[in-house]
């Protein structure tokens, strides 16, 4: 949890005024004295926007129909098709086996991937800018950043899975892995009040200030992106991880709340507005979830 204490007080580092300054003061920062100037760098040409666009856009893509041929549970998605996945989860509390624990993890990490890479665009966008121009070995690969990313919400993906086994043991996640009224109102409670935490706030800041996260993180070389995409990813974590275990409230496969999710994410991470989204859903998911509460 160190990282996201620190977001606060080195983001005001990343002014313009004090960056170099920071950099030759501590010796011990050497990866990054060679970071970028603090200026804003200059847009990508043309061609190389719409290959990194392009790019996330076909992974992105991929992801989501992945997800919507992936077999699914028989009370999941209307029309969803019916396999393997169902017949694991079909009976209730019963024990997974090592190939259904491995079903689970690939349709958390899919979703992971098909669900945040639309907001991490704006991020590996700001990378490659930086990156370009730079001496030869220095600027590192886009792609690593995203592979960095992605290992990072895998991670993730597998936390999620190992807490979803003794949820559906003891029957607080049932068919088409739901949770009950009960369980869904309180962590919908639990996901409100956290949009108002220091550290939720803090995680955000630095998933919506891409330029500030570089200017403090900055690492050269391919080992470097592939560094600063994990680190990125454990702040996207810290700021969206109980959003994702609300994928449990309407069903972990139900593609339209994740879409819907995905759209939040989206609106809470790159917009303007991404404060004011977070404080007023935080709210409304506190009164959503004692309604639902109420019902259970």
């Amino acid at each position: 949890m160190s990282i996201f204490a620190r977001a606060g007080s080195r983001q005001a580092a990343a002014r313009p005024a004090s960056a170099e300054q920071d950099a030759g003061a501590n010796p011990s920062r050497s990866h990054e004295a060679s970071a970028p100037r603090a200026d804003a760098p200059p847009p990508l040409p043309s061609r190389e926007r719409v290959i990194v666009w392009g790019g996330i856009a076909a992974v992105t893509a991929i992801s989501w129909l992945v997800l919507a041929r992936m077999p699914m549970p028989p009370s999941g998605m209307n029309g969803g098709a019916m396999g393997d996945m169902a017949a694991a989860m079909d009976a209730c509390g019963a024990a997974w086996s090592l190939r259904d624990a491995w079903l689970v993890l690939a349709m958390w990490s899919v979703m992971m991937a098909a669900m945040m890479l639309p907001s991490a665009i704006p991020m590996i966008e700001m990378y490659a800018r930086m990156a370009r121009g730079r001496a030869a070995g220095q600027g590192g690969s886009a792609w690593l950043l995203v592979a960095g990313y992605l290992i990072a919400w895998t991670g993730f993906a597998a936390a999620i899975t190992a807490v979803q086994y003794p949820l559906e043991r003891t029957r607080i996640i049932g068919d088409a892995m739901r949770m009950t009224p009960a369980a869904g109102g309180l962590l919908l409670i639990a996901t409100g009040i956290f949009q108002f935490t220091p550290l939720k706030q803090a995680c955000l800041t630095q998933c919506r200030s891409p330029l500030g996260f570089f200017l403090t993180s900055w690492r050269s070389g391919a080992g470097g992106a592939l560094a600063m995409g994990l680190h990125h990813g454990a702040f996207c974590i810290g700021c969206c991880w109980l959003l994702m275990a609300l994928m449990f409230v309407a069903g972990a496969m139900n593609l339209v709340w994740a879409g819907a999710l995905t759209i939040f994410v989206l609106l809470e991470k790159a917009t303007p507005w991404g404060g004011a989204i977070s404080r007023v859903s935080g709210a409304l998911m506190v009164a959503s979830g004692i309604a639902l509460s109420a019902l259970g």
